[in-house]
């Protein structure tokens, strides 16, 4: 059975393949956010009933075994500065995170 649905104008199909074949980390849906109340609103949502050994650096699987990645905006930002020193100091404390913290993340990166 084939399922065709669109959100926020992106079209998916969804394919019933059985129990032969199920959900895994190498398809994830991302979602961007603006502000830690995004991020903290749809971890929650989506978290619930969620796999708790499945949560590491903004990634949770929901109830049914899809992965998420809850990512703030900012983030690329934090990363990606040209300065490796401050790069590193996000990523170590991403590493420690399963919900992303904005402002831990901003602190790491001030040093």
């Amino acid at each position: 059975m084939t399922v065709e649905f669109e959100l926020d104008g992106q079209t998916f199909t969804a394919l019933n393949g059985g129990p032969a074949f199920k959900f895994n980390e190498a398809i994830s849906f991302q979602v961007v956010c603006k502000t830690q109340d995004e991020v903290d609103y749809y971890w929650s949502q989506l978290f619930q009933s969620g796999d708790e050994q499945a949560q590491q650096c903004g990634w949770l699987k929901d109830k049914f075994g899809v992965s998420w990645q809850i990512v703030p905006e900012i983030l690329g930002d934090l990363l990606g500065n040209s300065s490796s020193e401050k790069s590193e100091r996000v990523m170590q404390a991403m590493l420690q995170m399963k919900k992303i913290d904005i402002a831990k993340l901003k602190s790491a990166y001030d040093g």
